[in-house]
């Protein structure tokens, strides 16, 4: 863990008057401000949306971004494609400066998380363990909604992190919510039935009591405001972006620089298409894009 308590030092400078024979110590503190670059690792435009948090939680610190705009979806791949390219991604950021990697794609984190940690020689952050940890915590009568993509709803990530907490869970796979996004249909009617239809089936069947609903894929947080009009009106949403921003924030317990964090972009597609559609989840504008061309 990095945390700036490591990085300071107290030195004792002893003195000694001649004349008096007084003794006198002088405590002198020097501060090491640790200037912390976080990477950040999505299939696509979702994770940016972890970024966004991290931006808030943990202001001071330097961010990259990878996108593999070009491999996504990652959902529709076996575990052995997802990790390989996970690992990949994760093999950039670190030869980048990355000092810590957050996994903001909830594919890669249920199906390479493991294999991803054994890659690199930094701390690795996913958004399941924090998303379920947060859920736990909200859930008074211990049952809990999961919303996802088909490939993190049948990987059953979440499903195991909270029964190991005591909650039960039952996951949705909401296929239609993800391109609905990207097309901008935040809040449109379409969108709206769409989550309704999705929520009547997650919150069915005896679980209407599920007092917590968690945002299980990074695209989702986009839609907050429309689900929480859908959502049953005692639940509380939980949403994994900013979760794990906080896991992070509590991991580096303050120890990032005073000055405004400096981002840079990573995309293996199009720059400008990462542009365009990166500024509607990151809710600011995006300069310039990085290529990234990482061999088959």
């Amino acid at each position: 863990m990095l945390r700036p308590c490591d990085l300071s030092r107290l030195l004792d400078e002893v003195f000694f008057s001649a004349e008096g024979y007084v003794f006198h110590t002088k405590i002198v503190y020097t501060v090491f401000v640790l200037e912390t670059t976080i990477g950040v690792f999505d299939s696509g435009f979702g994770g940016l949306t972890v970024l966004k948090a991290l931006l808030e939680a943990v202001p001071g610190a330097d961010y990259l971004y990878f996108g593999d705009t070009a491999r996504l979806p990652y959902g529709s791949k076996s575990t052995e494609t997802v990790a390989k390219y996970a690992v990949e991604a994760a093999h950039y950021l670190q030869q980048s400066g990355a000092q810590m990697l957050v996994i903001a794609c909830n594919t890669a984190t249920a199906l390479a998380l493991d294999q991803i940690k054994q890659a690199v020689q930094i701390p690795v952050v996913g958004v399941v363990e924090p998303g379920a940890e947060r859920a736990s915590a909200a859930s008074k009568n211990r049952r809990v909604v999961v919303l996802g993509t088909e490939a993190t709803v049948s990987s059953h990530a979440y499903l195991k992190a909270l029964e190991a907490r005591g909650v039960e869970a039952r996951e949705k796979a909401c296929p239609l919510l993800v391109p609905l996004v990207e097309e901008g249909w935040v809040d449109h009617a379409v969108t709206e039935e769409v989550a309704r239809i999705y929520l009547e089936e997650a919150f069915g069947d005896g679980f209407a009591a599920a007092d917590v609903m968690v945002l299980g894929c990074t695209h989702y947080p986009l839609l907050k405001p429309l689900l929480q009009r859908v959502a049953p009106a005692h639940v509380t949403i939980v949403d994994s972006a900013e979760s794990t921003a906080q896991a992070v924030a509590g991991m580096l317990d303050g120890g990032t620089g005073p000055g405004a964090s400096r981002l840079r972009f990573f995309a293996t597609d199009s720059a400008e298409k990462f542009r365009r559609l990166g500024t509607r989840f990151l809710g600011r504008p995006i300069a310039q894009v990085e290529h990234v061309d990482l061999k088959e």
